[in-house]
């Protein structure tokens, strides 16, 4: 079944390697989607794919890259068309918000 969800993750988690990691990992996961900075210190992810798939990269988002330290994880649901309208196959790096 797919699900879209959004999740923010806080802590030790930008200078860190962490956007370009999540986007291998959800790439390795076939999901659509993309993650981002927050001006706020926070990273922004939103995926969209298979449930199992989500949770596998929200379980690895709960560590993170080596260097990255996650104090903090919440996830949100998203509407299923939002993201694979938008993205297609594709996990992206955007832009810091």
């Amino acid at each position: 079944m797919a699900v879209s969800k959004k999740i923010f993750i806080s802590g030790r988690v930008q200078g860190v390697f962490f956007r370009e990691s999540t986007r291998r990992k959800a790439i390795q996961l076939k999901l659509a989607g993309g993650v981002r900075n927050l001006a706020d210190g926070r990273v922004e992810v939103q995926a969209s794919g298979e449930e199992k798939d989500i949770e596998s990269l929200i379980k690895w988002l709960k560590t993170g890259p080596k260097y990255a330290k996650v104090s903090t994880i919440e996830v949100m649901d998203l509407a299923i068309d939002s993201l694979q309208s938008q993205q297609g196959k594709k996990f992206e790096v955007w832009a810091t918000y």
